[in-house]
């Protein structure tokens, strides 16, 4: 019998290739075809079209790495022809390539209309559903020549090192006679093919539909294909039409097209992916009216309409039609990790605004299958933007345990506690086949009291959508025995229903760490500079300019270029741009962007500083941070002065080195450049683990097994080097104000100079290590061990902090051998703890050993640089500069208030009087995130606060201008249920739980 099976499943595969498929176009005739291409980057289509096109044959290549050649088709539809259907059948040269990783088309009218995109699996154009005979055919392909980006070195990531010889040859263009009940049978087949090679052996149903392809098989005329089709099914109809059983699993399959924002390719090109993707899902709406598309990332929406309008307005019909959804309510599918709480907010406040404003919709559940782990913070955060529901489909990559759920309810740092679905289908880009489908049903891990689950089905990545060969398997899977039923809604649909089911959805808490990626967090550190520095600016435009907005009549608040800047940033958080995951070009735009950035925030602030501090030659200092710092207020500014109460910083020299002494802090650094003691004079307490150097530099071998931009695995600590060797040692500052160490250190082709500072009043050591990086597979970091014993570490996350176990009890703590944090990390024993505070890197790890004196030493490192080669051969190759401290003594206050002032240093101008805040937090443990003005324009100020410590808070907001309501809102800026808070005078008293956000509006008056 399994011999037999076997002969039976060869006979079809090959009827199905070397005849049926062929048969789907029984005729065909040669596409006259002229060519035109371009010098550089893409043209407007009006260019394209106009061009001067030169005569292009078929086997003729084209297309240099980025390139891009319009082509202009035609022909004449013979007339013995008339009556059937006829399109056309491009090959740019696909080859065997994945949809989205090669040579891509778009096809275009003459009047410049874009018809669909063409790719691997997508290679026909519409011509006649019922020719005539004789008619005129005419269209232009916009080709590009986009090169299959692959491992382990390339240079082909940058069209400056890509060389410029073609990639493709123009393969096939022709006209061609379409089949359909060829196409359907050929369809009939290859469902119930792949629904029975997923059956069990021993299932009868899997041999009736043996036995039936077989008899199918016997009644096709070979030589006679087309007119022996309708036979054909006749025989399978049967078999197709038995039902599902009662209980078969349900599953939502909604169409998709994961489109990575920036990857293996630039931001230009995936404007153009955007463009054939979303002109194939709506060719394919046309045909077929069940059709439902989600499509997230406002950004995407947004290159639709800047740059194919005629597009976006059929985009919106189809949205109001219901097939075409906006999902996910975000600017782009952001890495969730490291963008910043205020970052995470204006992702979901832009994203859900720009699908209100253009849509009227809005979106319930935020998407993000593909990003790289999501943030505790998130639960709070997307039900505070009004929405009820997450999917995620990552976790399922995970390398060493298996997450328990598929749905289930998510709880936030707060408490919040989110709907949430991770289908078992275990891919975003499912063609619906029987193996996924059967995957799906035996992998879900919530039978029981769930019975469904979704599906997104669609090419992704690098777009291209479903296909009409998709919802073909989805309308012979609706409801066939021994398959899951299949059922094209949108999925909204879908939650509603799953949340209805199954209300006692068990409870996930913390972070959805991914146990996979960990070296996103450090890969390409100019760019996550860019990001930090940028969301610290953005907060400083918007403070200053608000403050100036109330205090100053004449000056303007500037809406539309904080819009645009905000949007700017957004979009480079992405999930594969501030991880550090793309191609070359995408990380050199992103320096260039990130600059230009700089220069205007900077612009934006200095000039809202000047208009405040008014006229004048004294030395007016502005404090960003929540916190007051040297005599001047949180949020406001003061004339310069020191306070006379500090004690000097003095610098002793000692063995070869130096010990820095400030009155609170005595810092030992040995003739080896190396931090080997660092004393608190409150206490008396040694932070340092007894023989063990901090601000140590360490190196690593880095070559993961795969995914080299994206991976560390956990067996590189087994091999490391100490960079303890000084080439040059100096004490280049000697107090008063300040004492500092410079050490250089050579090492392979790099260089290190490292610079330590102890200043007057502040109980922290300021470290600067500026890095020349020119090693290959390479990691580097700082060790910083520590004499404590901490059983967690505490890193802050956005609106708060996640605590992770330091021990390795289990495989989940185990696999968390590299965390994520912001602006601190912090672990402590009771009654005392440290922290370190960092202005811009996002990679550390923790670890304990127990010293033979019986002590733990916790050993905090900061992951400085790596250098992978793919997708960038030359990865951080070049300059870097990082800042961090280390705060002996601190508590979690402490840390969150360092990690503030590390971030948002004060900025001085020249004037003549200081600015009171407009607002001001009566306890440290409510810090206020954002000052701004309301987006609609009404001048209102919203004030975003926060507990940071977590714990319960009481305090009382100061507001500094006259002010004549108060109103709790959600992130969009709306009011909440009961919104109005009652004032006491100017102080606004306040309650809050852990780590709550709380969002406040002021009307002022």
């Amino acid at each position: 019998m399994h011999d037999e099976r076997e002969l039976i499943e060869h006979r079809l595969d090959r009827l199905m290739r070397e005849r049926l498929r062929p048969a789907v176009h029984p005729h065909t005739v040669r596409l006259t075809v002229a060519a035109w291409h371009t010098a550089g980057e893409p043209v407007p289509a009006e260019t394209g079209l106009a061009a001067e096109f030169g005569p292009f044959a078929v086997g003729d290549p084209w297309g240099p790495p980025w390139g891009t050649t319009w082509f202009q088709m035609s022909g004449t539809v013979p007339e013995e022809w008339a009556g059937q259907a006829v399109e056309a059948v491009v090959d740019l040269g696909f080859g065997e390539t994945v949809p989205g990783f090669s040579a891509e088309g778009l096809v275009h009218r003459p009047d410049g209309t874009p018809v669909k995109g063409l790719h691997p699996r997508n290679r026909s154009v519409p011509v006649a559903s019922s020719a005539t005979g004789g008619e005129q055919v005419l269209f232009y392909v916009e080709a590009a020549a986009n090169p299959l980006v692959e491992g382990p070195v390339t240079w082909l990531g940058d069209r400056h090192t890509a060389g410029d010889e073609p990639l493709y040859a123009l393969r096939r263009a022709d006209l061609a006679v379409f089949d359909r009940t060829v196409w359907e049978l050929v369809h009939d087949f290859e469902v119930l093919d792949q629904l029975m090679r997923e059956l069990p052996v021993g299932e009868p149903r899997r041999w009736e539909l043996l036995r039936t392809i077989s008899t199918a098989m016997d009644t096709l005329d070979l030589k006679h294909i087309g007119a022996s089709a309708s036979a054909v099914r006749a025989v399978l109809a049967p078999v197709l039409a038995a039902p599902a059983h009662a209980s078969a699993h349900r599953i939502s399959a909604v169409g998709h097209a994961h489109i990575d924002s920036a990857w293996l390719w630039p931001l230009r090109e995936t404007v153009r992916k955007v463009a054939r993707t979303t002109a194939n899902t709506l060719a394919l709406m046309d045909e077929h009216p069940e059709y439902v598309f989600a499509m997230s990332q406002a950004q995407q929406f947004a290159w639709l309409k800047e740059h194919r309008p005629g597009l976006y307005e059929r985009v919106k019909k189809k949205v109001a039609a219901g097939q075409f959804v906006p999902v996910g309510g975000m600017w782009v599918e952001s890495d969730t990790n490291m963008p910043g709480g205020e970052a995470l907010v204006r992702q979901l406040v832009h994203g859900k605004r720009f699908f209100l404003d253009e849509f009227g919709v809005e979106c319930e559940e935020v998407w993000l299958p593909d990003s790289f782990g999501y943030s505790a913070a998130l639960p709070q955060l997307v039900t505070q933007a009004g929405a009820r529901w997450f999917l995620t489909q990552k976790i399922s990559w995970n390398q060493t345990n298996r997450f328990p759920h598929h749905t289930f309810r998510w709880e936030g740092l707060d408490g919040t506690r989110l709907f949430t679905h991770f289908p078992p289908v275990d891919t975003y880009n499912s063609e619906l086949s029987g193996a996924e489908l059967t995957h799906a049903v035996h992998n879900f891990r919530d039978k029981g009291p769930a019975t469904r689950s979704l599906v997104p089905f669609g090419y992704g990545d690098g777009g291209g959508g479903a296909t009409r060969e998709m919802l073909a398997r989805a309308e012979r899977l609706r409801d066939l025995e021994g398959a899951p039923r299949v059922a094209i809604e949108p999925p909204a649909r879908f939650f509603a229903e799953a949340e209805r089911e199954y209300p006692d959805a068990p409870v996930w808490v913390g972070e959805l760490y991914l146990e996979l990626h960990r070296g996103t967090y450090t890969s390409q550190a100019a760019t996550k500079q860019g990001n930090r520095r940028s969301e610290h600016l953005l907060r400083e435009a918007e403070l200053w300019s608000a403050t100036a907005a109330v205090r100053v009549p004449e000056y303007a608040y500037p809406y539309a270029d904080l819009d645009r800047l905000w949007k700017t940033v957004l979009l480079h958080q992405f999930h594969d741009i501030l991880p550090g995951s793309s191609i070359a070009w995408v990380h050199r735009e992103a320096a260039t962007t990130y600059a230009s950035v700089t220069a205007e925030l900077t612009a934006i602030v200095r000039n809202a500083q000047q208009a405040l501090a008014g006229e004048g030659e004294q030395r007016i200092v502005f404090n960003a941070a929540p916190q007051n710092g040297a005599g001047i207020p949180a949020l406001g500014a003061a004339v310069a002065g020191r306070n006379p109460d500090t004690a000097p910083v003095t610098a002793t020299a000692s063995d070869g080195g130096w010990v820095l002494d400030n009155g609170l802090l005595r810092v030992t650094v040995d003739a080896r450049g190396l931090v080997v003691s660092v004393v608190q004079h409150a206490t008396g307490r040694e932070a340092l683990a007894p023989g063990a150097p901090a601000n140590l530099l360490q190196l690593h071998p880095d070559l993961p097994n795969q995914w080299d931009a994206w991976d560390v695995d956990s067996f590189y600590r087994n091999t490391r080097t100490d960079l303890t060797r000084a080439g040059a040692l100096e004490l280049t500052e000697d107090g008063p104000e300040a004492a500092t160490v410079r050490v250089r250190r050579d090492f392979g082709d790099s260089r290190a100079v490292q610079v330590i500072t102890l200043t007057a009043g502040r109980a922290a050591v300021d470290f600067t290590t500026e890095i020349d990086w020119h090693e290959a597979e390479t990691f580097i970091k700082a060790a910083f061990p520590l004499d404590v014993r901490a059983d967690h570490s505490a890193a802050e996350t956005q609106f708060g902090h996640i605590k992770r176990p330091t021990h390795t009890n289990t495989g989940w703590e185990t696999a968390k051998f590299e965390i994520c944090a912001h602006r601190f990390l912090h672990v402590a024993e009771p009654g005392w703890g440290a922290a370190l505070v960092n202005d811009s890197t996002y990679g550390h790890d923790v670890t304990r050993t127990v010293r033979p004196d019986g002590g733990t030493t916790t050993t905090v490192r900061l992951s400085l640089l790596r250098a992978p080669r793919f997708p960038d051969p030359e990865t951080d190759q070049g300059m870097h500069r990082f800042g961090y401290a280390l705060v002996p003594g601190a508590a979690i206050g402490d840390s969150v208030r360092e990690g503030y002032r590390l971030n948002l240093p004060p900025r001085e101008v020249s004037g003549s009087q200081g600015v009171e805040p407009l607002v001001t937090s009566g306890s440290d443990q409510v810090v206020i995130e954002a000052v701004k003005l309301a987006d609609d324009g009404s001048g209102d100020v919203v004030v975003r606060l926060y507990e940071a410590w977590g714990g319960r808070a009481a305090t009382r907001l100061a507001v500094g201008f006259p002010f004549a309501t108060a109103t709790r809102t959600d992130l969009l800026e709306r009011p909440l249920p009961d919104a109005t808070v009652t004032p006491e005078g100017q102080d606004i008293p306040l309650s809050l739980r852990p780590f709550q956000i709380l969002t406040l509006r002021l009307a002022r008056s």
